[in-house]
């Protein structure tokens, strides 16, 4: 997989993830979970582009870290 390809899948991951907010029950519960989770999975793209942009190896590594993280925290809100 290609530098492009992934910068598709990150945007279309952070898109899902709006489109399944927009679809949550109008609950507090709901409310409160949707914040968290709409800004770890929009931050998945965001920083997927940024890390492409970095210019060194090691800022590089650190920006994939974030991306990482960011991950990991929408599959611990889902």
């Amino acid at each position: 997989m290609n530098e492009s390809e992934l910068k598709q899948r990150t945007k279309a991951f952070s898109l899902r993830g709006l489109k399944l907010i927009d679809a949550k029950p109008e609950t507090r519960a709901a409310r409160i979970l949707a914040g968290p989770f709409g800004r770890a999975g929009t931050y998945v793209g965001a920083n997927y582009r940024a890390a492409c942009r970095s210019r060194s190896s090691a800022e590089m590594i650190s920006k994939f870290a974030v991306v990482e993280e960011e991950a990991d925290e929408c599959g611990f809100w889902l």
